[in-house]
């Protein structure tokens, strides 16, 4: 039976004890319905499991002792990033969770013209806050121990006006499919918009860049979809899936 995994933002020191704070308390005792002396794996994004056990469980709370390292997570074969139009709710959710799953490095959102959110100050926040919860829990679920980078959410403009490197575009109008592009020699970025894709104008921004726009095959994919699938292609053709 697969061990339960936790993510604590903590030092995990072998033959330490770590007194949870309440959100990991609660999702160990509530969810998982462990008790004290059950056995699990918890992480903090350095690379490595650390074997736990709860020791104590009353009210003040849960203690775990943290026992040995594991093996380290192996460096990724390609390393691939996702800078992704802000979509609405659950869209954009399910779109970073898949992503994490698949194995990027980092996610940028980015404000475009099409972006149906609009967000703000304390509102911006506490969605940053949330989608860094999701992509947590998708680093629980599939195994990773590093987490991905979750960037601040930038305009579009702003964002091109950084150094950047190795960025495709995934536009369904691109005369080159992305299976014929070349083999990457470095990180690879993938552009993608939100519902409706990036505007006509911002394309042509892109391209002023130098960002070439490549296509996934003859339909025309979801916002959600399209980044999920560019990311499977590139780790099937040069990454990690070939093992």
């Amino acid at each position: 039976m697969r061990l339960p995994r936790v993510y604590l933002d903590h030092p995990l020191d072998p033959g330490s004890e770590l007194s949870l704070p309440d959100g990991p308390a609660r999702h160990l005792t509530a969810v998982l319905r462990l008790g004290p002396g059950d056995a699990l794996l918890c992480f903090n994004g350095d690379g490595r499991d650390r074997a736990a056990r709860i020791a104590a469980m009353g009210r003040r709370g849960v203690t775990l002792a943290i026992g040995a390292a594991g093996d380290p997570e192996p460096l990724p074969v390609l390393e691939i990033r996702l800078a992704l139009g802000i979509s609405r709710g659950e869209r954009m959710d399910f779109a970073i969770q898949k992503a994490v799953e698949l194995g990027v490095l980092g996610i940028q959102p980015l404000f475009t013209e099409r972006s149906m959110v609009q967000l703000r100050d304390a509102r911006l926040d506490r969605r940053l806050e949330h989608w860094q919860g999701i992509l947590i829990g998708a680093c629980e679920q599939s195994g990773r121990r590093r987490l991905p980078v979750l960037e601040p959410a930038r305009l579009f403009a702003d964002w091109l006006a950084m150094p950047l490197q190795g960025v495709l575009l995934l536009d369904p109008q691109a005369p080159r499919s992305l299976a014929q592009w070349e083999a990457p020699t470095g990180p690879v970025t993938l552009l993608v918009g939100p519902e409706g894709g990036l505007s006509a104008a911002e394309r042509a921004r892109a391209a002023a860049q130098g960002i070439e726009g490549v296509r996934l095959g003859p339909r025309i994919l979801r916002a959600e979809t399209a980044p999920l699938a560019a990311i499977a292609v590139l780790q099937a053709l040069w990454g990690d899936l070939r093992d």
